[in-house]
């Protein structure tokens, strides 16, 4: 940054304030260097205020010039920043976020806020009884603003406010040559109709995309409250213990549906200024690459801006640069492709006045016509904005021998006729721009752009006139004329009512793709939970059928290995001490524990199968979400502002699975003790004096190991049968939470769609509003009658209308209209797209 301290960075901040909302009135840099004489500011002041009108990369910053403000000066300074905001009658957001940053930096912004507050109150004062604002309040607010501001450039400030308003700009410019501008009795007449219908068709625009708006934020506040209702309901179930996560899940879904939904707002917002801009003026906005031509098309149609041209000098600025004269704004922007700094690209700003142009001339030069550059038309196709293409034939004039060479034959560089003419070069423009722009009726019109630049030189008075009239800018300028005086009406309502249904429609296009991948999200659960509840079922069977094989193996090792040694050793002991050796040996073989092994290990076995049967059902849900692109999210909750953990449909439900999957080892002791005491009922039975002990013995024996494995082989039917209902429910308790859980989460899903599906509905009922505005305006045009558009007078004309927007509007008239072929195909020409009208038979209906 300059270290020299006799920089005015106050100017410095005025000049960072003409420039905030992107576009750079004509007037305004010319009170702007006259400001600077006034103050005698010098010249590092007045070179570093161009540098911010050219974006150069060494400028002074916002940031650097307030920190180099004194103290005691700062009041008057945000005073004199805040006049320049309120002077075009916008204070755009761009405006105020430099505001804001200035006071911040000043340490002034609850003094910012009460000057506001103060200058709408005093704005609003000035408002007349239809709505508008008196022309002189601009000039006034100002003054209020400056008020007590007793410093030679406040006081300046004051006396150029008039001078830069737009409402003023043109006033005291003299009458420019006439065959540049327009003029005349049919010019006046075209424009106070264009204001007249511009009025109208503006309360509709800005009645509609406030609809909008009021559909987008009631979204937000709808999905809340739905969701809350949700929530409330399934935690008053009391039986899931998922409503919690299910309700942060569906939480990240409603906040990313709200940060859409507010991008799509301000997006609104930003038109409806646009809109506004526009309405007084009939606007045409010169656009292509750099160098094309641009800056010197802007010079010769407005007579101003010579400087601008030349070598080197072609990006004095990467602002839209604006002037008006009589109702015309003409708005010249940075080149397409031009190469950036940071910040908003130079096509970002140039598409900024999309919205508010009545047709856009597209300039192209005959010496590079690559496809790259027509890409841009689809943005203008988009917004559906007429076309008019300007071929800048490219000659070198200043070399003596070929201007004259060229002046003794003009027509020669025009020529389409052999391998040098302008053929091939139109051919390949039509053919680029047909593929992005979707249709073939704009015009091309070559002209020479330096030979009419020359004509506007000193040194080449004598031949002005051959120039002028060799150039055929008058090709280009009677294509505008007839823009404005013809075709000035319908292209105002097509830029207010026509355009304005794109960017209705963008919500609505957004809002249907969100609708389809909820709705694809419903269906997909909806199966999933079929799908996943099969399969656990599925698991669950396996895993009874591998518990009773199990336990059985257990007890056939007991009754194999167990009981014939146990017989054999115990047959002659007592009741009490056989029943504490079977205990033991129980113990010794874990008898208890091999069953609770047993029960343990398919349940651990099952909860991995439904572990990885519900991974698996996360993964393929986020893929849904994903591939679908919507706003759908299953990666992530965050329940408090900010992220703490990332958490998987699956492992929600797998939190849900552990903790109903707890199986409790079964305790088979008390059986066994029966089985003893049956066993020795058995002993006390065997008699006989004459047997030997030996025979007695195995008698006994035997009968032990026979009753011990009947009785475990009864006792084996009920402790798998006690294993298997425990087992089945534990299963039951995961299968419920885990339909209790879909059910909460499609609940929630259905919610978000129902809201989604009422604001679409609204908007489309908004679109279709405007497009019913639209034909009206269309059909007056065609009968070349003027009626003020109200809802019934469209009521009556119009029954219905189809349209596919920038391409094809298709308008069926109630009561019988005749409008010639002709007329109709003049319509895709004006308008560019295909119009067709017809007349519906109301009677038969």
């Amino acid at each position: 940054m300059p270290s020299n301290e006799s920089i005015d960075y106050k100017l410095i901040l005025i000049a960072h304030m003409i420039c905030a909302d992107q576009q750079i009135h004509s007037d305004e840099a010319k009170a702007l260097h006259e400001l600077a004489e006034q103050v005698n500011a010098n010249q590092q002041t007045i070179d570093e205020t161009e540098k911010i009108f050219s974006q150069d990369k060494h400028l002074i910053s916002v940031e650097d010039a307030a920190k180099r403000i004194n103290p005691n000066e700062r009041s008057e300074s945000i005073r004199q920043i805040l006049a320049i905001a309120y002077v075009d009658g916008f204070f755009s957001p761009l405006e105020r976020e430099m505001l804001v940053k200035v006071a911040d930096i000043f340490g002034c912004s609850q003094q910012l806020q009460d000057i506001i507050e103060a200058a709408e109150e005093f704005r609003a004062s000035y408002v007349n009884d239809d709505g508008n604002e008196n022309e002189s309040s601009k000039l006034s607010l100002g003054a209020v603003i400056l008020k007590g501001a007793e410093s030679v450039l406040s006081r300046s400030i004051v006396q150029k406010l008039g001078q830069i308003a737009p409402e003023n700009i043109g006033r005291k410019i003299e009458k420019l040559q006439r065959e540049i501008l327009l003029s005349g009795e049919e010019y006046d007449s075209a424009i106070k109709q264009c204001g007249d219908i511009a009025k109208e068709d503006y309360q509709f625009s800005e009645l509609s995309l406030n609809r909008t708006l009021e559909s987008l934020e009631k979204l937000t506040i709808n999905i809340q409250k739905r969701l809350l209702i949700v929530q409330k309901q399934s935690s008053g179930k009391g039986t899931s213990s998922s409503a919690k996560e299910v309700f942060a899940l569906l939480e990240v879904t409603r906040k990313a549906l709200t940060t859409e939904i507010i991008k799509e707002i301000e997006l609104l917002r930003e038109s409806l200024k646009a809109k506004q801009r526009a309405l007084n003026h009939f606007s045409i906005a010169f656009m292509g690459k750099t160098k094309a031509g641009k800056s010197t098309l802007h010079a010769i149609v407005t007579g101003g801006g010579w400087e601008a041209i030349g070598v080197g000098k072609q990006r004095t600025t990467r602002y839209n640069r604006v002037y008006e004269w009589k109702n015309i704004r003409i708005i010249d922007t940075p080149g397409i492709g031009a190469p950036e700094d940071g910040g908003r690209t130079d096509e970002e700003v140039a598409q900024s006045v999309i919205d508010e142009s009545d047709v856009i001339c597209y300039v192209v030069t005959n010496d590079s016509i690559q496809e790259t550059e027509f890409s841009f038309l689809k943005s203008l196709k988009e917004k559906t904005k007429p076309l008019i293409i300007l071929l800048n034939v490219k000659n070198n004039l200043r070399d003596s021998r070929r201007l004259q060479h060229f002046l003794s034959d003009p027509d020669k560089p025009f020529t389409q006729e052999g391998k040098s003419s302008l053929k091939g070069h139109i051919e390949r423009i039509r053919r680029y721009a047909q593929e992005h722009y979707a249709n073939n009726y704009f015009d091309v019109i070559p002209s020479m752009l330096l030979a009419a630049q020359m004509s506007r030189e000193p040194e080449n008075e004598k031949i002005r006139d051959k120039l002028f009239e060799a150039s055929r800018i008058k090709d280009f300028l009677d294509s505008i004329r007839v823009s404005l005086v013809e075709y000035g009406t319908i292209r105002r309502s097509q830029t207010l009512l026509g355009s304005t249904v794109g960017t209705v429609e963008k919500p609505y296009k957004w809002l249907s793709k969100e609708l389809q991948t909820y709705q694809q999200l419903l269906e997909s659960l909806r199966e999933k939970r079929r799908t996943i509840l099969g399969k656990v079922k599925s698991e669950e069977q396996h895993a009874l059928l591998d518990l009773e094989n199990q336990i059985g193996e257990v007890f056939q090792d007991v009754s194999n290995s167990a009981v014939t040694s146990f017989a054999r050793d115990n047959w002659k002991v007592d009741q009490p001490t056989m029943i504490k050796n079977w205990e033991k040996k129980l113990k010794d073989i874990r008898f208890s524990e091999r069953i609770g092994n047993a029960y343990q290990k398919v349940g651990e076995e099952f909860k991995k199968k439904v572990s990885e049967i519900l991974e698996e059902l996360g993964r393929e849900l986020q893929l849904v979400a994903d591939l679908s692109g919507g706003s759908f999210k299953f990666d992530k909750h965050d329940t408090d502002g900010s992220t703490k953990s990332y958490l998987r449909t699956g492992g929600i439900l797998l939190g849900i699975a552990s903790s109903v999957m707890v199986f409790t080892p079964l305790a088979p002791f008390a059986l066994a003790v029966g089985l003893i005491g049956v066993a020795m009922g058995l002993i006390s039975n065997i008699g006989g004096w004459f047997k030997s002990e030996d025979e007695k013995r195995r008698e006994a024996a035997a009968k032990i190991t026979s009753s011990l494995r009947s009785q475990l082989e009864t006792q084996q039917t009920q402790i798998v049968k006690k294993a298997k209902d425990d087992f089945s429910k534990s299963c039951r308790q995961t299968e419920r939470d885990i339909d209790q859980y879909f059910e909460e989460l499609i609940a929630g899903v259905e919610a978000i769609t129902s809201e989604l599906r009422t604001s679409q509905v609204q908007i489309q009922g908004t679109a279709n509003y405007l497009n019913r505005a639209y034909a009206k305006r269309i059909i007056d045009y065609c009968l070349k009658q003027y009626n003020p558009l109200t809802d019934a007078g469209i009521s009556q004309i119009i029954s219905k209308v189809e349209r596919q927007f920038g391409q094809s509007i298709n308008i069926q008239t109630k009561s019988n209209i005749k409008i010639s072929k002709k007329l109709q195909e003049d319509l895709k020409r004006i308008l560019q797209e295909d119009v067709t009208i017809q007349t519906v038979n109301t009677k038969s209906k």
